[in-house]
């Protein structure tokens, strides 16, 4: 990189600007050159009328001023007030750090108007950096890099352009505040949900009549002793050797989050769905709205109280009632929703039960059942081969049936009694080849049920207590009336959405990093979980502006391109033995501005100029030096 002049005369006016200019190779020894930085005009020894003024904010006197600046090579005019000259040829570039993506999430945050929630709530005259801003800065880490407290004070803070974008310093990452910010947060959940809910339908016109429950798990690392909802439970992560929580979402079918719960690691996934229902109608009233559920979460009982009090529900079921449901489901026709999907449905007591196909499914699941029944019988074989001892082989067939699953109970293995010989009269297996095929038939199939009410049987009215929106009772989650009569296909597309909320769990494990959890205190646990929640938050707003302008694009993506558009602080030593250092982030890329203009978004203007005393500090030397915002 090299600085570079350009001159112009202007209505008799000579100008010089100034930009950094990098040389990029494109090949077969060819190099092109790039405008990096553009700093903006220096003056000559013009007329004072002439003269180009900068406001700059002395670190000193900590106050703005206005500054005329000549270079070094021209002698400052003998009626120049406020002037002074910068040494051009010693010029440094310090401090690379990341901008667009930390100034996109920063523009997320703001049009979510979450600084305008937490202030009031966080409010602490005495805090030195505010909390809301100590907060803004943990849930942007958590969306673009996200690590521990400490590493984010370590390490991102230092590469990031936080500390322009807030108008804080480093003080604002200090490890201590860090921890302490989470303290501040979990009593305010409740409030969040409602608020969120209320930006949701401004910014996106969120439908809210059918919502989207399930379960996910995050565990930890340590001994959590202090930490009374960690236990040992059925892990999602495959680490059933380490302590979790339950996390419990709703979300829209758009994936807009309106609540979560962190439930004890060993919480069943039936016993959670009555206290959420209630959470739920607490929170935002009661309305018309169907729940979309996975197999496992609502128990029979709960189910025929939700029929009673006319709550809607479409929900996955087990096996073992499509099983008892086979006969009567097999005298209905099949409809095509898609290429290699059908369906069916049939009316039964009350509810609609919706059995789909899919062959796609279906020749996945017949691979993996054969794959598992070979690998049983070859096990078996072999045992009968080189029979073990009694003890070790009832073990050694405990353990092939239980990684051959399903496919297990198509085998009939015949162990030898106490005290007979092992051979292969006493030890053998039979194929049930009917069973198979039965099997394979019915692999690919799932069976939905539901309590929409079909065409010319209307549902009970929602009961309300209180009015929507009177002074006890927030404001209810506001729906239309839902359609009956709907058909197999339009029950089956309407649980196809249930993926929106796997794809926020997937969201919150893998490019969030909620998992593992190394906190040793609940209520930072709690915290953790919320600040790993307003960073969902970002995310799927992101998400929601790009399936509007850039519908090929995913928030992940977004981000990492924009993550290059980087922050330099060009720092020119004056000849009066200051510094003059100039914020200033990189120009877009053409493909980056491409990006901006589809998204209908401007960068902002550069940071202001400043000027100061003494040598350059690193910025974990600076903890108590003013920072100006980038406006």
């Amino acid at each position: 990189m090299f600085l570079r002049h350009t001159t112009r005369k202007k209505n008799g006016k000579l100008h010089r600007y100034y930009s950094i200019v990098e040389n990029r190779r494109i090949g077969q020894g060819q190099c092109t050159q790039r405008q990096v930085m553009y700093l903006g005009e220096i003056n000559d020894s013009q007329q004072a009328a002439w003269r180009k003024t900068l406001q700059v904010f002395d670190e000193d006197r900590g106050q703005y001023c206005s500054l005329s600046l000549f270079p070094d090579d021209r002698d400052l005019p003998a009626d120049a007030a406020n002037a002074i000259s910068v040494k051009l040829t010693e010029m440094q570039l310090r401090r690379p750090r990341s901008f667009g993506n930390c100034w996109l999430a920063c523009r997320i945050w703001d049009e979510l108007q979450l600084s305008r929630f937490w202030q009031p709530r966080l409010l602490d005259p005495r805090a030195g950096v505010a909390w809301e801003k100590v907060l803004q800065l943990l849930a942007v880490n958590r969306l673009i890099d996200p690590g521990s407290e400490f590493r984010l004070h370590r390490q991102w803070f230092l590469s990031s352009a936080m500390d322009e974008l807030l108008g804080v310093n480093f003080a604002a990452a200090a490890k201590d505040r860090l921890y302490r910010c989470l303290d501040r947060l979990t009593e305010h959940k409740e409030e969040l949900f409602q608020f969120l809910q209320q930006r949701w339908q401004t910014l996106f016109d969120a439908k809210f009549d059918v919502l989207l429950y399930d379960l996910t798990s995050t565990y930890f690392e340590g001994q959590c002793e202090q930490i009374p909802k960690a236990r040992h439970g059925y892990s999602r992560d495959g680490r059933p050797d380490c302590r979790q929580v339950v996390v419990a979402l709703v979300v829209t079918t758009d994936g807009l989050p309106l609540a979560y719960e962190v439930l004890p690691g060993n919480t069943s996934d039936k016993t959670t769905l009555k206290a959420f229902l209630e959470k739920i109608h607490k929170l935002y009233g009661k309305a018309r709205r169907i729940w979309l559920m996975d197999r496992g979460i609502p128990t029979e009982a709960l189910l025929a109280e939700m029929r009673a009090e006319g709550v809607l529900y479409l929900v996955g079921t087990p096996r073992s009632l499509m099983s008892k449901m086979e006969q009567d489901l097999a005298e209905e026709p099949w409809a095509v929703v898609r290429e290699s999907v059908s369906v069916k449905l049939l009316e039964k007591e009350g509810e609609l039960y919706v059995l789909a196909l899919s062959e796609d499914r279906q020749k996945k699941e017949n691979a993996m059942r054969r794959r598992r029944l070979k690998n049983l019988i070859r096990g078996l074989n072999a045992l009968r081969r080189r029979p073990p001892e009694r003890d070790n082989l009832l073990g050694k067939v405990a353990v092939l049936r239980s990684e051959a699953g399903r496919a297990g109970h198509l085998i009939t293995v015949h162990l030898p009694a106490v005290g007979e010989p092992i051979n292969k009269e006493t030890f053998r297996y039979t194929f049930d080849i009917e069973k198979f095929r039965h099997a394979m038939t019915w692999d690919g199939h799932y069976l939905l049920r539901t309590n929409i009410p079909t065409e010319g049987h209307a549902a009970a009215p929602a009961d309300s207590s209180a009015p929507a929106g009177s002074a006890d009772r927030p404001a209810t989650l506001s729906s239309p009336d839902i359609p009956a009569g709907r058909s197999a296909a339009e029950l089956w597309e309407l649980y196809m959405q249930l993926v929106r909320v796997e794809e926020a769990f997937r969201t919150l494990k893998s490019d969030l990093g909620i998992r593992p959890i190394y906190h040793y205190l609940e209520p930072r646990v709690e915290a953790h979980i919320l600040v790993a929640f307003l960073g969902y938050c970002l995310s799927v707003s992101l998400r929601m502006k790009l399936s509007k302008h850039a519908p090929g694009l995913s928030s992940r993506a977004v981000l990492e391109q924009l993550a290059t558009i980087q922050m330099v602080d060009v720092c020119l030593p004056t000849t009066d033995g200051r510094w003059l250092v100039m914020p200033r982030y990189t120009e877009p890329e053409p493909d980056q501005a491409a990006l901006l203009e589809k998204l209908q978004l401007t960068l902002p203007g550069q940071p202001p100029p400043r000027i100061r005393s003494g040598k350059l500090l690193l910025p974990e030397e600076r903890g108590k030096e003013p920072v100006v915002k980038t406006s």
